[in-house]
């Protein structure tokens, strides 16, 4: 019996190597992706990859109003969490399938 608790444990370790391989992979896939933020009709957008960088913003000029920044930071914000959001759909699609059942 011992010599197959070493063999299973052998199995084990290959396995989760393979498996940390490709999560490492999809992670890589991921931070190269791009998503795109955006605020309602579009005053705001905003670009990031999938390690939530900001690679691009662009803000319509009926969006700048000088008596007005509250509502411009507002659009800002709405575009940035929209983007964001996208970003941790897409790593818990991804990636969920490597923590189900890990508590994670």
């Amino acid at each position: 019996m011992r010599g197959m608790n070493g063999m299973n444990m052998q199995q084990m370790m290959k396995q989760a190597q393979k498996m940390q391989k490709q999560m490492m992979a999809e992670q890589q896939d991921l931070a190269q992706q791009e998503f795109v933020g955006k605020a309602p009709d579009d005053m705001v957008t905003v670009k990031m990859n999938g390690e939530k960088k900001l690679l691009d913003l662009q803000i319509k000029k009926e969006a700048v109003d000088p008596d007005d920044i509250d509502m411009l930071t507002d659009l800002i914000l709405t575009a940035v969490n929209d983007g964001m959001k996208q970003v941790d759909d897409a790593t818990k699609q991804k990636m969920g399938k490597y923590t189900k059942g890990l508590g994670l």
